[in-house]
């Protein structure tokens, strides 16, 4: 593991440590991995390897905790189709802010925020780094083949794209997963595993997954399950503007883990989620 990397595991383990809102498997959600997708063309061909949701149970209580709230108000906010301009009213403008001080507050993105400062990568007064924060995650731009910006790194990573009606693009969060699936917008189609990756397991987590999605496939995706939005957005952020390289591979907890972490025109996330590599025993 090269020196970068290493310091970098260090860090993600203390986000992974501080994340006080993490959802515990069995106890606080429940998942049925069911099936393994099937990974045939054309996509509309594809078998569903599941014939249940993912989702057997989420304690939505939870959900009432203040970075959870702000984090769900900001989902309905998008187009999902690439192409179409987003058009951002001042009210979202405020629950994008209000999202931001609310995670702003929490142990983990203050740790993410100290860690940067120290790396001279982000501002060290809070107004500059929020301001840093919103356009990574925030500021509009043009994906491919648009003429206007239609897409920021929120919407994408967070609350999924469709390219063609036909495709999903990003659509990386469990907690966006599992409210489209509640509401019968998403239909889980099975795990994902190929000759290097491990077994999924119900009480990690870490999952890769295929699904539909309104009228698009995602063939593999690749989510973390039951983290707190303040945890993604910390670990992504630090990813992001500490390593030049779109890869970074990882170690925290149970998990090797690859994050993948594309730049758009160096200022904005284009894309970001994890892979994981292999199950480890714990250092601590």
């Amino acid at each position: 593991m090269i020196e970068s990397d290493r310091e970098l595991s260090s860090i993600m383990q203390e986000l992974w440590d501080s994340d006080v809102n993490r959802f515990q498997p069995g106890k606080d959600y429940r998942i049925s991995l069911q099936g393994k997708a099937a990974h045939s063309m054309p996509l509309e061909d594809l078998n569903d390897g599941a014939g249940s949701p993912l989702f057997t149970f989420v304690d939505e209580n939870l959900f009432k905790k203040e970075t959870f709230l702000a984090f769900i108000s900001l989902l309905d906010n998008y187009v999902s189709d690439t192409g179409e301009p987003e058009i951002v009213t001042p009210e979202e403008v405020a629950e994008n802010h209000k999202f931001l001080d609310c995670i702003m507050q929490s142990p983990t993105m203050k740790i993410a925020h100290k860690y940067l400062v120290e790396k001279n990568l982000s501002p060290k007064n809070e107004t500059k780094f929020k301001e840093q924060l919103y356009r990574i995650w925030f500021e509009l731009y043009a994906r491919k083949g648009a003429s206007k910006p239609d897409s920021s790194g929120f919407e994408h990573v967070f609350v999924g794209e469709t390219r063609g009606g036909r495709t999903v693009i990003g659509f990386h969060n469990w907690i966006q997963l599992y409210l489209q699936e509640k509401m019968g917008h998403v239909d889980y189609k099975g795990y994902s595993v190929d000759a290097h990756s491990p077994q999924p397991d119900e009480n990690k987590h870490i999952l890769a997954l295929q699904f539909s999605w309104k009228d698009g496939i995602k063939p593999k995706g690749s989510i973390f399950v039951g983290v707190s939005p303040e945890f993604e957005i910390a670990l992504y952020t630090v990813c992001f503007l500490s390593s030049p390289n779109e890869r970074v591979k990882v170690q925290f907890s149970f998990y090797d883990v690859e994050i993948v972490c594309h730049h758009y025109n160096e200022k904005h996330i284009g894309t970001t989620y994890p892979v994981l590599l292999k199950y480890r025993k714990p250092t601590q």
